[in-house]
């Protein structure tokens, strides 16, 4: 098993060449082959993440689905969780909370934080809790796709994670928006209906809007305050 304490370089290129021209699905049983209950998957319930959780419902029933429950998420959001717990029974899906409620953030950080330190906001509600999180794991999942962003081009499936010393493997980098479309109407999963409204991704309610055809399937996270990631992923 890779681990990040006993990984090189090296051993993440030869992983990768290995797993170069497989399919989401072989990388992700190559993942639970190696890390079985030692993986997590942190999803936000995009559609890419109802994707992953399908594929991953095909592979381990049983596995272990956190998401990051800042209290700003949109209802739509909530409610398709609600039917993901309905349609896949058997998985481990956990709501993990911030150390602070919105009023209790308001009284330590000032209100509205989101618009003033918006990078704060992140750490407190999102970046501290998957930290706590991830130290249970050796390795985490992620539905990230290098056709999202520039800054998520060079993502490999198996990556040095720096920022929670960890490994993390995107099973979808290859994916395109058509492709992750096609698969959601092929198997009629559940989405979250904010994606009709030209919400292409979506987070808090307070820093994600709708964005415009032909914009960056990004560009409505954190409009206007010069960030395009919460941290997550840098």
């Amino acid at each position: 098993m890779i681990t990040y304490e006993t990984m090189d370089q090296s051993e993440i290129n030869e992983v990768n060449n290995a797993l170069e021209g497989k399919s989401a699905r072989d990388v992700i049983r190559w993942s639970y082959d190696n890390y079985g209950d030692d993986l997590v998957y942190a999803c936000s319930f995009g559609v890419e993440g109802i994707v992953l959780i399908d594929l991953i419902s095909k592979t381990k029933p049983d596995a272990t689905i956190i998401f990051l429950d800042t209290d700003f998420h949109f209802k739509e959001t909530y409610d398709l969780i609600d039917k993901v717990k309905e349609r896949y029974p058997t998985l481990n899906i956990k709501m993990i909370r911030p150390k602070w409620t919105p009023e209790e953030q308001a009284q330590q950080e000032g209100d509205r934080l989101w618009e003033t330190n918006p990078d704060r906001c992140c750490s407190i509600r999102k970046l501290e809790p998957l930290e706590n999180e991830l130290q249970q794991y050796q390795a985490w999942m992620s539905g990230l796709r290098r056709e999202q962003s520039p800054s998520r081009q060079n993502t490999q499936f198996v990556n040095v994670d720096n920022r929670f010393s960890s490994v993390k493997i995107c099973p979808l980098i290859h994916w395109t928006w058509d492709d992750i479309w096609m698969y959601v109407e092929a198997f009629n999963l559940p989405y979250n209906t904010l994606h009709d409204q030209n919400y292409p991704s979506i987070g808090c309610m307070q820093c994600t809007a709708a964005v415009l055809d032909g914009d960056d399937l990004r560009s409505g996270r954190w409009s206007g305050q010069g960030k395009t990631e919460c941290g997550l992923h840098k």
